[in-house]
């Protein structure tokens, strides 16, 4: 399967909303990282 493929299997609106969830996703899993490391020092 190449990427082409893959592309035509899925929708760009897809992929817009595969990055968003991955960038949100990472936003909270860093939030939640600051909250318990560095929030408990103080």
């Amino acid at each position: 399967m190449t990427g082409k493929d893959l592309e035509e299997k899925l929708p760009r609106a897809m992929w817009v909303r595969l990055f968003i969830y991955v960038v949100v996703g990472h936003i909270l899993a860093a939030f939640i990282y600051f909250l318990f490391e560095v929030a408990p020092k103080k």
